[in-house]
């Protein structure tokens, strides 16, 4: 007999709710990621490459799929569908903008469409914040104290509040971007959040690296513009996030940790370049699950970065957790028959 299955209803949850239900739920969000990134090392997940649309009349923008299935205790399939527009800046609105859609893992039906960039950024910081922590200890090296930001928009806004909110404090926070006026704003962000360390705007990336022990890349940079190893001769913790900051000859010189090792080698990222450049993969120290394990062992006499391509089934874990919580609250907006067929058998019969 076949399994009795119904059509699950479809809804839309806007950004509104999304950021109701994951402000100030950072360490939830910390923990959700790190079990995601468990899963996913334990073989438990679906992660195919991400998919890129690009244009040739717009070739700074694309648009960007990353389809995914999560496994583990929390089931869910689904697509990420987050476009790149960098020209949105001058125009005073945000670069990215994405949506998510959740399938049931029972029946494949789409289950909900959540406006994503929030939780774009929510897992993209969790996932730095969890890095720092992790790797921090797994060097044996104290917590980071001094922390600098080179790019300071949306991104490096809430991975310096997700640092926060997870228990990170600083002496002194970097600020560093090619636009005066984006670190005016973020230094006043910092100020607003209440960040107690000694704020210094940097006017160079050189004076900004050398001066911090954890280092944030949060750029739009299309391509490596660090290309001095010496900047790093103190051996900081570097979250290498927007991924085209840093040429071959800086992670050579350091131990590399990825997320994930093919989806990294990829799309001109550094980490792709400097194994274009070397012609293999000897550099790379691990992988974030690794470092989880205990299989990759680090020290602290020699620069640290983690390199997160970004991976579909982290959107999935947050995605997931703010369906289940809206609808816990019964707050969901159901689009009545959304799904006008339901009945696979025709009104004359089956077919």
């Amino acid at each position: 007999m076949p399994t009795e299955a119904a059509v699950p209803p479809f809804s839309v949850i806007p950004g509104s709710q999304v950021h109701e239900v994951l402000a100030g739920r950072e360490r939830t969000v910390v923990d959700l990621v790190e079990a995601a990134y468990r899963v996913h090392g334990e073989g438990d997940t679906v992660n195919p490459p991400s998919y890129f649309l690009r244009f040739p009349d717009r070739p700074a923008s694309r648009i960007i799929a990353l389809p995914a299935s999560l496994g583990g205790d929390n089931r869910i399939d689904g697509l990420k569908w987050i476009s790149s527009f960098p020209q949105n800046v001058a125009a005073g609105i945000p670069r990215a903008s994405a949506v998510l859609v959740l399938n049931d893992h029972a029946t494949g039906y789409p289950i909900a469409c959540l406006e994503s960039s929030i939780i774009s950024a929510a897992r993209t910081a969790a996932s730095a914040a969890l890095a720092a922590d992790r790797l921090s200890r797994a060097t044996g090296r104290a917590r980071p104290a001094r922390v600098g930001f080179i790019g300071t928009g949306f991104i490096a806004r809430h991975i310096h509040t997700f640092l926060a909110r997870t228990g990170w404090t600083f002496d002194e926070v970097g600020v560093h971007d090619l636009s005066s006026e984006y670190a005016a704003g973020f230094r006043s962000y910092l100020e607003a959040a209440g960040e107690t360390g000694r704020i210094t705007v940097h006017d160079s990336a050189e004076k900004l690296v050398r001066s911090s022990d954890l280092v944030v890349f949060a750029t739009v940079a299309a391509a490596p513009h660090v290309h001095a190893p010496e900047w790093f001769g103190h051996a900081p913790l570097v979250l290498n996030v927007s991924l085209r900051d840093l040429a071959p000859e800086v992670l050579l010189a350091s131990a590399n940790v990825l997320d994930d090792i093919e989806h990294c080698l990829k799309a001109d990222t550094s980490p792709h370049l400097t194994e274009q450049f070397t012609g293999g993969r000897d550099f790379i120290d691990g992988t974030l699950y690794d470092v989880l394990t205990g299989r990759t062992v680090l020290t602290a006499d020699r620069p640290v970065v983690f390199s997160p391509f970004g991976l579909g089934v982290l959107d999935l874990a947050v995605g997931k957790y703010v369906y289940d919580e809206v609808r816990r609250r019964g707050e969901a907006q159901v689009v009545e028959g959304f799904f006008h067929e339901v009945d696979r058998y025709a009104p004359g019969g089956r077919r």
